[in-house]
């Protein structure tokens, strides 16, 4: 009776147009001053203990690493490399999207983000080669939807918080069924694209896939420092979260130099000549090539500091070796080389200390940190009524007693899946994914963990369904998203994206009944996942 009053009360709320975290916090209270024993102040104690979780710390985090990544031209670096990468295959401009998509999901999680930042350019793009709006809106809404899955993902981050797994656990699990979504969206697009006789791009050759990819290195090295930071045992995915930031932040701001003070301030200038690019790029592949040899050896072999005397031999034989085998310099232009390059490197230093603190308070900065503060608080704000919800419905075993009801109807973990996959699909066409998991989680949670359903797959389950959600209408975000970008109606861009949607619920059938795809991978590294708080 408790358990059916709470649920009528949020989704009676919800369909009055009250705010899912209002909705959610209004039916706990309610609840609690009806029919639970708690006293009403435990609404207070439970917010605040909600809002000391841990975990959840890293949500702004990353949400704020997101933005700068947004705004500071990562975005059309990353679509660059993919088009030299992949553009000459057959429909090779929407597998450049996906392959996008993919790459800047591992920087941002999230979907809404992954859509603006390379719809924006890519089906400007894909239109100016011949591909339909239609078709070009399609494919970067669902592959837009890869945002959450491909780690770090804030869904991720917001299903550990609620269940208390491990956030490291659930990253790792996103890797292979994030490929296999992206493959097979790409394969989708290639027989399209066959079918069509959609265009293909020019081979660009190697040297232009070297150049795109060395310019979009320096924003990628975000994926090895959130997932090699975390795996490596440097820092917890909390620490992870805040490098991640201030590590966009820098990028964004003094070496993409795509806002603040430095913008068009190239680091190399005309007046440096062919002798200053030349110097400039041997002392910084020598030093890049210096730390990633250390990296590799201190995480591969038994070394007890990061740098050693082979670090030292790396670095002089590659800031001798570029200029020599590269630009067929002579020995003895070499002096000069490093000269003129320890120039460039002297300035832009100097550049970048004399301008840190205006590009700390600079209008672009500004207006990055507002809007990541307006959804780190809109998210934070849901997230702490929704734990609230999940305390009622615990101190009410409301889950207990849907567990026997189920379990005395004969369920299984195969039916359940199907069950809780259906709820899913159903519920994510109304509600925000992160609402509607801090809901749906703390409820099947526990009837999983009955009926023998990996905690860790579980999850993966609800973020493919939210990842669905997402495109699916009335309230799919990335629908609106790519209706703003693209300027075609809601109902066109529905249209669009509906025979990609397929290929995802065929995804999802593979996830939920082939759970190896999302455990291998963390649990051969971490082992499995231990619970002893349930």
């Amino acid at each position: 009776m408790e358990a059916a009053i709470l649920f009528i009360l949020v989704l009676g709320f919800l369909f009055l147009g009250v705010p899912i975290s209002i909705s959610l916090g209004l039916s706990s209270v309610l609840a609690i001053a009806i029919f639970s024993n708690d006293s009403i102040s435990s609404v207070a104690l439970q917010l605040f203990t909600a809002s000391q979780n841990y975990t959840l710390l890293a949500i702004p985090f990353f949400i704020l690493a997101s933005a700068f990544m947004s705004t500071g031209g990562v975005a059309k670096r990353i679509i660059r490399f993919s088009i030299a990468s992949v553009g000459s295959i057959r429909g090779g401009l929407a597998i450049a999207g996906v392959f996008a998509c993919m790459m800047f999901a591992a920087l941002s999680g999230s979907s809404p983000a992954t859509v603006v930042a390379i719809g924006t350019i890519a089906i400007a793009g894909m239109r100016q080669a011949g591909y339909t709006k239609e078709f070009a809106a399609g494919v970067i809404a669902n592959a837009g939807t890869l945002g959450i899955l491909i780690p770090p993902s804030i869904v991720m981050v917001v299903y550990a918080a609620a269940t208390n797994v491990s956030v490291g656990r659930m990253f790792l699990a996103g890797v292979v069924p994030g490929l296999i979504a992206g493959l097979m969206l790409m394969v989708a697009i290639y027989v399209m694209a066959r079918v069509k006789n959609l265009p293909a791009q020019p081979w660009p050759g190697f040297k232009e896939i070297w150049h795109a990819m060395m310019e979009a290195a320096v924003g990628l090295f975000l994926m090895v420092i959130i997932l090699g930071g975390i795996y490596g045992g440097i820092f917890t995915p909390t620490e992870a979260a805040s490098v991640a930031a201030v590590y966009a932040c820098l990028v964004a701001l003094f070496v993409y130099r795509d806002m603040g003070p430095l913008t068009g301030i190239r680091w190399v200038q005309e007046g440096d000549g062919p002798h200053g690019m030349i110097g400039f790029k041997a002392i910084t592949y020598a030093v890049a090539a210096m730390f990633i040899w250390s990296g590799l050896a201190y995480a591969f072999t038994d070394r007890q500091g990061f740098y050693g005397l082979d670090s030292i031999v790396v670095l002089v034989v590659a800031v001798v070796a570029y200029p020599l085998l590269r630009h067929r310099a002579s020995p003895a232009d070499l002096p000069g080389l490093y000269g003129v390059g320890a120039r460039v490197w002297g300035r832009n230093i100097g550049l970048i200390i004399w301008k840190f603190f205006p590009a700390m308070f600079h209008k672009d900065t500004k207006k990055v940190m507002v809007d990541a503060a307006k959804t780190t608080i809109m998210l934070m704000f849901i997230i702490v009524n929704a734990l609230l919800f999940a305390h009622v419905l615990t101190a009410e075993r409301i889950p207990q007693a849907i567990t026997d009801l189920m379990v005395g109807a004969g369920f299984n973990w195969f039916t359940f899946l199907i069950a809780v996959n259906l709820l899913l699909l159903l519920g994510g066409q109304f509600m925000e994914p992160s609402g509607l998991l801090l809901i749906v989680a703390p409820v099947v949670f526990p009837i999983g963990l009955e009926l023998g359903v990996d905690p860790i797959h579980l999850g993966i389950i609800m973020v493919v369904n939210m990842e669905i959600g997402m495109i699916t209408p009335p309230i799919g975000l990335n629908l609106f998203v790519t209706s703003g970008i693209t300027g075609m109606s809601l109902v066109q861009v529905v249209r669009a994206a509906a025979p990609f949607v397929m290929i995802l619920l065929l995804f999802l059938i593979l996830v939920t009944y082939v759970p190896g795809l999302s455990t291998w991978l963390p649990y051969s590294l971490m082992g499995p996942e231990i619970i002893t708080n349930r």
